[in-house]
């Protein structure tokens, strides 16, 4: 009988909530389990109210010392558990697990090399090493929306993979300015974001726009899950907090460049819609464009976005 169960969680926040109908069917299956969970500090946040989840851990291990050895005592620190599943495909990961003390332990591999979506690998993944049949259900977080007084927009300029995955300000700032006629706008963003929201900040000023908030950088994992899942409509790069939007089903509209909407796009959410321009040198999966004219993102304008909001959700 499983009675314990220790979780290695994606890295990404993103990735995180995508591998969350694979942890849910998890606990589907071991229902008195008490789960240990390990993974960054964003991630684990994401997972609060979680069920079956009784301890968390923090991964700190390349902060001081040495990596290796933080990772055999972060390994003991976990304890004697009947089953460790671990969704990291790193030599770092692969290294603590040997470490772990388990019944039965694995590590995330891929099973096809076809192109399909993250959600199916993950939940793939558990299938077979579980001997299990089940399908992948939605993405699921377990936080109250916020509720806003007025309808509300919500764009997210920013996208932590790197630069290429970011659609310009000036563009976001267009269509917040168009659409604040009929939303109250939020401008989303991580600590690393700041700059960028403050430049969209500054074009909603100088275009008469009042009713805006700017929360780079001032909100909490929790306090950011909560404000997006309360949104009216969200524009965003392809990011973790799109995945939010997905789990809440929120009118969504995410922007993709240099990466496989095939394999990231909203899982399950009906009422998410993705506009690219489908370039023949993408996806090119780099941080920075590799041909220097970035035009998978650049050649996406305002009034892409805008048509297809009208065309969808009017």
């Amino acid at each position: 009988m499983v009675k314990t169960i220790f979780i290695e969680i994606p890295t990404w926040l993103g990735d995180a909530i995508m591998a969350t109908p694979a942890i849910e069917n998890i606990i589907k299956t071991y229902p008195k389990a008490k789960i240990t969970l390990l993974g960054s500090y964003v991630s684990t946040k994401a997972f609060e109210d979680f069920p079956n989840i009784q301890r968390v851990i923090i991964d700190e291990t390349k902060k001081s010392g040495n990596r290796y050895l933080n990772l055999i005592k972060q390994a003991r620190n976990i304890g004697k558990v009947d089953l460790a599943i671990s969704f990291r495909r790193s030599f770092s990961s692969k290294f603590m697990m040997l470490f772990v003390k388990a019944k039965k332990k694995f590590n995330y591999r891929r099973l096809t090399k076809k192109e399909i979506h993250l959600v199916l690998r993950y939940n793939d993944f558990v299938n077979k090493v579980l001997n299990l049949n089940n399908s992948a259900g939605d993405l699921k977080l377990y936080f109250e929306p916020f509720s806003y007084a007025n309808p509300t927009l919500g764009i997210n300029p920013g996208a932590t993979y790197g630069s290429a995955k970011r659609w310009y300000p000036g563009e976001f700032a267009k269509v917040a300015t168009k659409l604040s006629k009929d939303y109250d706008i939020v401008i989303f963003g991580g600590p690393g974001e700041v700059d960028i929201a403050k430049d969209i900040e500054n074009i909603l000023i100088e275009n008469g726009v009042k009713n805006y908030q700017n929360l780079a950088g001032k909100t909490s994992i929790k306090e950011l899950i909560e404000k997006i899942a309360g949104l009216s409509l969200f524009i965003t790069n392809d990011s973790g907090p799109m995945h939010v939007a997905a789990a809440y089903q929120v009118k969504t509209v995410a922007i993709f460049g240099p990466t496989k909407f095939t394999e990231t796009n909203q899982w399950n959410n009906k009422n998410g819609i993705i506009v690219t321009k489908n370039l023949e040198c993408a996806p090119c999966m780099k941080r920075k464009c590799p041909l220097g004219h970035h035009n998978c993102m650049k050649l996406i304008t305002a009034l892409d976005v805008l048509e297809a909001i009208e065309e969808n959700f009017s």
